[in-house]
C-alpha cells in the first residue's frame, strides 16, 4: 500500500515568506506541512508555490494524483490581481476539477472561492486580527463534518483583511461572525468537494505572534497597538502562551480559551477533513 500523499500550496510571494521568517515566523507551507504530517503519520507531503512565479506547477494529473491538497493564508489580495494572483486561481480551479478534496485556510477560502466562480472584497469593517471571536455554526454548520467536536461558538487564530463577499453557487455558508458573513463554507464543484475557513486553526499562537511583528506598522495606523512597545508586550505574550498553554495569567489577559490552547480542538477542522474526506476519497480510488 502506497504512503498517502498531500499538496499544500502555498499562498506568499518569496518576498513575503522572507519577512515573515525575518520576525521569528514559519513558512506558512512548512508548516501546514508539519500539521499534515502529525495528523496523518507517514504521509508524503509536497507544496506547490504559484506566488513564485519561477516555480513549475503540477498539472491536472499530477492534481489527481493526491489524496489531498491544502491551501495556506498570503498576503495577496484577489483584487489587485496580477500573475501571483492568478497563478494560484488557475491552479486551485484545475485543482477543484480533479475530484481531490481541498481544504483552505483565509486565502485559501478566498482563492477557492474565486477559482470557483464567487467574489472576494476588502471588508469594508476593516482587519480582523489576532482572534476571531464568536465564530458562530450556522445550522448547517452543526451538521456539517468538518465540525464533528467543535462547539457551537468558537474564538480561532485569525488574520485577514479581505472576505468572501460572493460565494459561488453550490456553496454552503457553515460558519459566520459579527466581522464577517462568511467564516466557513463548503464550496462544491463538478470536480470536488472544497472546505475553507476565513480563520487559521494551523495557526499556533506563535506564528499570530510574528504576524503582529511582521505587520506592526500597519497595526498602529489601524488603531490597534498604541506603538512598536505595545507590540513587543503583546507578541511576547503570545510566545509565552504558545510555549505555556497553562498561563492562566496571560490567557485571561488576552481571553485567549481552550479552543485555541488546547491544539487537539484548535485543528480539529483540518483533522476531521483529513477523516471525513481525505482518507475516503483514497479509499475510493484504491489507494487505501
Amino acid at each position: 500500500m502506497s504512503s498517502p500523499r498531500l499538496l499544500v500550496i502555498e499562498g506568499n510571494v518569496p518576498e513575503s515568506l522572507a519577512e515573515h521568517v525575518a520576525v521569528g515566523g514559519t513558512p506558512a507551507h512548512q508548516g501546514y506541512s508539519n500539521l499534515l504530517r502529525q495528523l496523518l503519520p507517514g504521509a508524503i507531503v509536497d507544496t506547490a508555490h504559484p506566488g513564485d512565479l519561477t516555480a513549475t506547477l503540477p498539472d491536472g494529473e499530477s492534481l489527481e494524483g493526491y489524496d489531498g491538497i491544502a491551501i495556506t493564508g498570503s498576503s495577496l489580495h484577489i483584487y489587485e490581481g496580477g500573475p501571483a494572483v492568478t497563478r494560484q486561481i488557475d491552479l486551485v480551479r484545475a485543482a477543484l476539477a480533479t475530484g481531490t478534496p481541498v481544504f483552505g485556510s483565509c486565502w485559501g477560502l478566498q482563492v477557492i472561492t474565486a477559482a470557483a466562480g464567487g467574489v472576494v472584497r476588502k471588508n469594508p469593517k476593516g482587519r480582523e486580527i489576532g482572534f476571531g471571536r464568536g465564530i458562530r455554526l450556522t445550522e448547517a454548520g452543526r451538521k456539517h463534518p468538518m465540525y464533528v467536536g467543535k462547539l457551537d461558538v468558537f474564538n480561532a487564530p485569525t488574520v485577514h483583511l479581505d472576505e468572501v463577499e460572493t460565494l459561488p453557487e453550490g456553496a454552503t455558508v457553515l460558519a459566520t461572525n459579527s466581522w464577517s458573513a462568511v467564516q466557513s463554507a463548503e464550496i462544491r464543484t463538478k470536480g470536488s468537494v472544497a472546505w475553507g475557513v476565513q480563520y487559521h486553526p494551523e495557526y499556533p499562537l506563535r506564528e499570530v505572534a510574528a504576524i503582529v511583528r511582521r505587520i506592526g506598522p500597519r497595526l498602529i495606523e489601524e488603531g490597534f497597538f498604541k506603538d512598536i512597545a505595545d507590540i513587543k508586550v503583546f507578541s511576547e505574550d503570545l510566545d509565552t502562551l504558545d510555549r505555556d498553554p497553562a498561563c492562566k495569567r496571560l490567557s485571561w489577559r488576552h481571553g485567549i480559551s481552550s479552543n485555541i490552547l488546547d491544539k487537539k480542538l484548535r485543528v480539529s477542522e483540518v483533522a476531521n477533513w483529513m477523516e471525513f474526506q481525505v482518507l475516503p476519497t483514497r479509499g475510493k480510488r484504491g489507494r487505501g
